[in-house]
């Protein structure tokens, strides 16, 4: 169970990750798969994420201020995804974010390139 929600964590990170740019790496592995706990079930089981998942994913995506941050969880998503992917659903995964109120102009996908 633990690692259903590592990996769905993961996902909703890269399509978070991805959306930001800048300069200085200060977003942990531990920090982003602790902070997207609340997303588990939504990762899992789809319905309406959970206003603690929402708020934590926009918590997140405001963390990731810098180019750097943005790789580095892109990295940490793509990670835990080639672990832990067969527990969450990647279409959930894609969506939380829009449905959470997050603006990301593309779609989550464990083949991302992170270096971007």
């Amino acid at each position: 169970m633990a690692a259903k929600m590592v990996i769905g964590f993961a996902i909703v990170w890269m399509l978070v990750a991805l959306a930001t740019t800048s300069t200085e790496a200060s977003v942990s592995c531990t920090t982003v798969t602790s902070d997207l706990s609340a997303c588990y079930s939504y990762l899992t089981n789809g319905g309406t994420p959970s206003s603690s998942c929402c708020s934590n994913i926009q918590s997140l995506y405001g963390s990731a201020t810098t180019k750097e941050d943005a790789q580095g969880i892109c990295t940490c998503l793509k990670q835990l995804y080639s672990t832990y992917g067969s527990y969450i659903n990647l279409t959930y995964a894609e969506d939380v974010a829009t449905k959470c109120g997050v603006n990301v102009p593309y779609k989550i996908s464990p083949s991302t390139d992170c270096s971007r």
